[in-house]
């Protein structure tokens, strides 16, 4: 069965009948609506043939020799060509020294990195820099595979540059089996372990969640496993690798997740190719203990409400939302100061502001924003490049001209924005936009627009609170006019924009203001009719 396999999946193979050599193609940046990865014109398994060269990447820390030994044994039978496929073993500072155990792997190398605590994330990097080929596949040392399981992540990284392929696995103890064994077998592993007991994964669970990952839902991410994942290695650079700073054991293949997410990354999943060489409960205790130190950590990296507290006053390495408020020079000084501190005065207190000024703003002004603003950790002036590079993990974008200060105009717009990629409206003062960041992102590689790639949403600027009178100025303006059924319906259509008790308390104020300022006038009135000869 498996050399059938690879003889099908053997590029440039000479058998008659068989098709000619396909040449090696870029695959180009995802094209698809929302994360519907179903979209993607993928070839089935049986159809498929390769032409890129895959690089197997398995970080090892003091990995018992069978226990890799049994790793190394499920990929020397993969239905993949031997000629393209490496296996880079990265030693991560093991004593003694990590001895690779016999293989007959055409190309398996050890790379070995200096300890420095736990190190899974630094291994995966040094792993990606000594690969030599365009597919990144990482496996744990004490996992085993199917015989597709290569071909199963890889066809998706032939058809699409950006995307994350995502494994799932079962958990299953290994007493009795050996690599031997395994070599030898005559099926699938999942007949191997047909009468074993086997649990599944938290995977399983999220993505019955998301619907295989193709809801709408801002954390899909979420389902992103370290244990059994494929990249294209550009891909993994331009999201920065792994991050080194996680130096405890998980959540750092969740945040890198997270990072493929809001750079717009086709998150992929890959079922039923992987087993896990050991039971869930085994040593749980210790992991749970290390997931709940490392929320703290995430909760600055990863913007997005579930792993943030949702109490107001926090400020987080990155940011929810970043608010652009672009500054021409055409408005007065204090204008621009009113438009940011309304802004730091929103309810979305999750959000920095980035002030843009054009080149026709003076060098004066722009010295005297600085001043303002430039001590502000939450206000940014000025400064190259656009939004989206200075902050490129924020989860959303917003851009306002010069004189919207209404309030929680920002809180207005998220909850406007809904499940779209894109809202938009446009008043006197110019555009106010929010989008999602994996929409802009998506849309700079593929050299199109946000909404492109999902719903885009017009918005009301009544719905924002713009283009509106303040309550005191209303009341006085409706209780001036000559009529009294025009003043009841001025107060009526006011009444009706009431959303929140802060709402009612300003038309309670305005409404005292407005009748103090009419007393006034009838009792002027009236003495000046008084003193009046008759």
């Amino acid at each position: 069965m498996q050399s059938d396999a690879l003889a099908r999946l053997r590029p440039g193979a000479q058998a008659i009948g068989e098709n000619p050599p396909v040449e090696k193609t870029c695959p180009r940046p995802a094209c698809v609506r929302y994360n519907d990865w179903r979209e993607v014109d993928v070839p089935s398994l049986d159809a498929f043939a390769p032409t890129l060269a895959a690089s197997v990447i398995i970080p090892c820390y003091q990995t018992p020799e069978e226990t890799l030994a049994m790793t190394l044994a499920t990929l020397e039978g993969q239905a993949w060509p031997p000629e393209l496929l490496e296996v880079v073993l990265v030693d991560d500072g093991s004593e003694p020294p990590l001895q690779p155990p016999r293989s007959k792997l055409a190309s398996l190398r050890v790379v070995r990195q200096q300890r420095r605590g736990f190190g899974l994330a630094r291994a995966r990097n040094t792993g990606a820099r000594a690969a030599a080929h365009d597919i990144l596949l990482f496996l744990d040392s004490d996992m085993l595979v199917e015989a597709d399981w290569i071909a199963a992540h890889a066809r998706w990284h032939h058809a699409v540059s950006d995307a994350l392929t995502v494994g799932t696995r079962r958990h299953v103890a290994m007493d009795g089996i050996d690599a031997n064994m395994l070599t030898c077998r005559a099926g699938t592993l999942k007949e191997l372990f047909r009468d074993r007991r086997t649990d599944a994964s938290w995977v399983e669970a999220n993505l019955a969640r998301t619907r295989d990952l193709t809801s709408r839902g801002d954390d899909l991410f979420r389902v992103v496993e370290g244990s059994n994942f494929g990249i294209g290695k550009s891909f993994y650079w331009a999201l920065g690798g792994n991050d080194e700073s996680f130096r405890r054991w998980g959540m750092e293949d969740v945040e890198f997740g997270y990072r493929a997410y809001t750079f717009g990354g086709l998150l992929v999943p890959v079922r039923d190719a992987a087993w896990h060489q050991s039971r869930w409960a085994e040593d749980r205790a210790a992991k749970d203990r290390s997931l709940r130190i490392q929320r703290s950590k995430t909760a600055h990296l990863i913007a997005n409400r579930h792993f943030r507290s949702s109490r107001p006053g926090r400020i987080y390495q990155v940011p929810q939302t970043v608010v652009t408020v672009a500054d021409s020079g055409c408005r007065p000084f204090e204008q621009v100061v009113e438009t940011i501190a309304s802004i730091l005065d929103d309810r979305a207190y999750d959000l920095v502001v980035r002030l843009e000024t054009s080149p026709a703003v003076s060098g004066e002004r722009l010295q005297r924003l600085q001043e303002e603003f430039g001590p502000d950790p939450r206000v940014r002036v000025g400064g190259a490049g656009s939004a989206l590079d200075d902050f490129p993990t924020a989860a959303f974008h917003v851009a306002l001209p010069v004189g919207m200060a209404s309030r929680d105009l920002v809180h207005r717009l998220h909850g406007q924005l809904g499940d779209a990629v894109t809202a938009a409206a446009f008043v006197a003062e110019g555009r106010v936009s929010i989008s999602r960041t994996w929409a802009l992102h998506r849309a700079c590689r593929s050299g199109g627009r946000a909404e492109d790639f999902g719903d885009a949403r017009a918005i009301s600027p009544r719905a924002l609170g713009l283009g509106q009178h303040e309550p005191a100025a209303t009341l006085r303006r409706a209780l001036k006019l000559s009529g009294q059924t025009s003043k009841w319906h001025s107060l009526r259509d006011w009444a009706r924009e009431l959303r929140r008790p802060a709402d009612a308390w300003s038309l309670l104020k305005g409404l005292i203001v407005a009748l103090r300022w009419r007393a006034a006038n009838l009792s002027h009135a009236a003495s000046r009719s008084f003193r009046q000869p008759r």
